[in-house]
């Protein structure tokens, strides 16, 4: 199947593995391959079946253009477009709180390169904080094992430094001092709410 972007031009998935819904296996708990995404998604299905929050992953939105029916029970797409750029992986409510976050995932050991964002979920992130939402990136250094909270605020700092010329990454240390550590547990497999709270508080 063909995906292309509102422009026209045809979606190819990035070799590089930092990208987060090609990014490497999830294997501290639970189910031995599972991606921060997956993770992430039981994770959330565990707190809204506890009644603790209700977030969900956003569907992305697609156009179809081309289908092909082989049989008359079935439809194939050939073609479909990307019908708008996606803001980001996830949003949702908890304790009276509207939550929106990206999940990431990076191989490198020493920072988190910012080419993992786009400028359109940074100004979409950037919205949500000016109407009180809790925004924030889930980020794993593969290298380290480790997953942090990293809050939105910390990120526009570097994002704005990057485009007026400054560092195109945020340094791994920096992440530790500012993010909030997520240590993975068996239910929930990312237990985030906990690192919410501190924000929070």
């Amino acid at each position: 199947m063909t995906i292309r972007y509102p422009n026209g031009h045809a979606y190819r998935a990035p070799a590089t593995k930092e990208h987060p819904h090609f990014s490497s296996a999830y294997t501290n708990y639970g189910k031995r391959g599972m991606s921060l995404e997956e993770a992430l998604n039981e994770s959330n299905v565990y707190y809204e079946t506890q009644g603790l929050a209700v977030v969900h992953k956003k569907p992305t939105p697609i156009r179809i253009v081309k289908v092909d029916y082989p049989k008359r029970s079935a439809a194939v797409i050939k073609e479909a477009y990307f019908s708008t750029a996606s803001t980001t992986d996830y949003n949702g409510v908890y304790r009276g709180h509207y939550l929106d976050f990206d999940a990431k995932e990076t191989r490198n050991k020493t920072a988190f390169p910012l080419k993992n964002f786009h400028q359109h979920q940074i100004d979409h992130l950037r919205a949500c904080t000016a109407q009180g939402g809790i925004c924030f990136a889930i980020i794993k250094f593969v290298a380290h094992d480790e997953i942090y909270l990293y809050p939105a605020q910390e990120l526009f700092t570097f994002w704005d430094a990057q485009v007026a010329g400054g560092r195109k990454s945020i340094p791994y240390d920096e992440i530790q001092d500012h993010g909030v550590l997520i240590t993975p547990q068996i239910q929930p497999l990312i237990p985030y709410l906990k690192a919410v709270d501190q924000l929070l508080n």
